[in-house]
Formats: C-alpha cells, sequence, structure tokens
C-alpha cells in the first residue's frame, strides 16, 4: 500500500459562506479552522494547503459564553519597553468585531509559513454583506 499524498495541483479550492450570528466563538473557530486546513478532505496532506475560502458574515453578532464577555482581553506587545496594549473584547467588538474571529480562528491554525498563507483565505466582514457572490459560495453548516 501506498500513502497518497496531495499535490498543489491536484487541490481544487471552494468557497464557503458561514453565518456567525448567535454562534459560540470558540466552536465556530475551531469549525472554521478545519475547512480553512483542508481536514474536511480525503486529500488532506500536513503539507500542503488543501483548504478551502471560507467567508464569514455578521461577525458583530458573535456569541462568547460565560463571563468572557467582561474579562476576555486581547494582549500585544511591540518588543519595545512599555509598549504593552490591552484591549477588551468588549471594545474590539465595536470597533472592529471582524477582528474577534480572525484571532480565534489564526490561534487554531499552524504558526508557520503555511499557518500565514492559510489566514489569508479567511475573509471576515461585521455586516450580512460581503463582495464574494462571484465566487458562488456555498453555505457551510456548523454546530
Amino acid at each position: 500500500m501506498k500513502t497518497y499524498s496531495a499535490k498543489p495541483s491536484d487541490v481544487n479550492h471552494e468557497w464557503f459562506v458561514v453565518d456567525a450570528k448567535d454562534k459560540v466563538l470558540g466552536r465556530l473557530a475551531s469549525d472554521i479552522a478545519q475547512v480553512l486546513r483542508g481536514k474536511h478532505k480525503p486529500i488532506f496532506t500536513p503539507h500542503i494547503d488543501t483548504g478551502d475560502f471560507v467567508v464569514v458574515v455578521n461577525a458583530e453578532k458573535i456569541r462568547v459564553t460565560g463571563k468572557k464577555e467582561q474579562l476576555k482581553s486581547y494582549f500585544r506587545h511591540s518588543k519595545y519597553p512599555g509598549s504593552t496594549k490591552t484591549v477588551l473584547i468588549t471594545d474590539l467588538r465595536e470597533k472592529h468585531p471582524e477582528r474577534i474571529i480572525i484571532n480565534a480562528v489564526k490561534g487554531m491554525l499552524p504558526h508557520n509559513k503555511l499557518g500565514y498563507k492559510i489566514i489569508k483565505k479567511l475573509k471576515v466582514y461585521a455586516g450580512p454583506n460581503h463582495p464574494h457572490d462571484a465566487q458562488n459560495p456555498k453555505k457551510l453548516e456548523t454546530n
């Protein structure tokens, strides 16, 4: 028996659209990460980008469980002294609701060159409209 390894020329990238309205953040992010990575396909190969494009709409209506709405914060540092920035999820939801989903999905992907290539296939929009109708995206059912 031989192990099948997909080649970049064998991969066909499809487009999916997800409505994030009233979905739990972590569960939605894990479903999106699997589709972006290509783990839902039988030709999945860990070192090849076999995943599909995902368009997320209604990112501003995402739900978080427990006390995360008051307690969850995002931390960044530029490695210069005194440059620590902390943003609460409530503030991020008001200014840039797309970044909540992007950060959650990015944490579930590999942290290497392939992961950076994969995250570019995620398109997130705060409202119900998106400019990717020409790609005929299919509706992705999530939990």
